[in-house]
């Protein structure tokens, strides 16, 4: 009989659940409260959306820094989550290294561009 339960059960994995769980509660937060910020500033600025708006709202400082953070969060969401489906979905590990390598080159690069638009590089 195997001691599967109770105390003496015995644990194995890569043990990712608290901190993963944790950090997309706490992205998500980020991305929500940004959207409010966003969307209250939308709002409360006068005349049509357009351009010269939208440049606007991202002219200063704060406001890019707040953005690239929220970028940052977005991507960390994402890795998290595609981590999480391709370690629980892809059971080749070949496939899975090569998935999980495209996935962490494309979010570098979704990072750089942010960069690239937020301050014009």
């Amino acid at each position: 009989m195997s001691d599967n339960f109770g105390y003496k059960r015995t644990v194995v994995g890569a043990h990712y659940g608290l901190r993963d769980w944790l950090s997309q509660r706490v992205t998500a937060v980020l991305m929500a409260l940004f959207t409010l910020i966003l969307l209250v500033q939308l709002v409360l600025t006068k005349g049509p959306i357009g351009y010269d708006r939208w440049a606007s709202i991202f002219s200063s400082q704060w406001m890019k820094v707040l953005t690239f953070c929220v970028i940052l969060a977005l991507i960390w969401h994402a890795w998290v989550g595609m981590r999480n489906i391709w370690m629980d979905y892809i059971k080749p590990l070949g496939l899975r290294l090569a998935l999980q390598i495209f996935t962490l080159v494309w979010l570098v690069g979704c990072a750089g561009w942010g960069i690239q638009v937020l301050w014009r590089l």
